[in-house]
């Protein structure tokens, strides 16, 4: 079974402003795209750049790609069972909006084949819709309400707390 899961969003903001914004990823308090406020922070064992280490909460991968302003693609090291990347790419809109998209493409194996689609995929859906929200206020007044969670991620989030202590155990 193969996943894709793509999120996207048009913003009213040209390339270079949206690029900014994906140069930011994993910047700490400079993060302008991870929604950091309710998921675990995007972190890396160096700057963005190829070859650094890191993910958020227990989603760990390696920057495999990464064209700065445009386009960023992250290999998964874990969870065990996650073969495959996700990625974030700066693309052009016309009428000088931009499309900011974000890709996932994974061959799960073992158990990750039914912790994709119960745990990480509701998981994964709302956080990058909380990011796109991020991204869109970031480029000048929303279009559409923020997103909201469902009750099925909610207690999945609460059930993390519960488990791991804190904010940093879901995403």
């Amino acid at each position: 079974m193969g996943v894709c899961n793509v999120h996207e969003r048009r913003l009213d903001a040209d390339r270079s402003r949206v690029g900014a914004l994906l140069d930011s990823l994993s910047g700490g308090d400079g993060d302008l795209l991870w929604p950091v406020r309710d998921w675990p922070p995007m972190e890396f064992d160096g700057p963005l750049a190829v070859g650094a280490k890191g993910g958020h909460g227990p989603v760990r991968y390696t920057v495999a790609a990464y064209v700065p302003g445009a386009w960023v693609r992250f290999a998964f090291t874990g969870p065990r069972g996650f073969d495959g990347f996700h990625e974030f790419a700066v693309l052009a809109g016309g009428d000088g909006r931009t499309v900011l998209r974000h890709t996932l493409a994974m061959n799960p194996r073992g158990l990750a084949r039914l912790t994709w689609l119960i745990v990480w995929r509701p998981l994964h859906d709302a956080l990058l819709e909380d990011s796109l929200d991020r991204a869109e206020r970031a480029c000048g007044p929303a279009a559409a309400p923020a997103a909201r969670w469902s009750p099925y991620v909610r207690a999945l989030r609460a059930l993390a707390r519960r488990a791991g202590g804190g904010r940093g155990q879901t995403g």
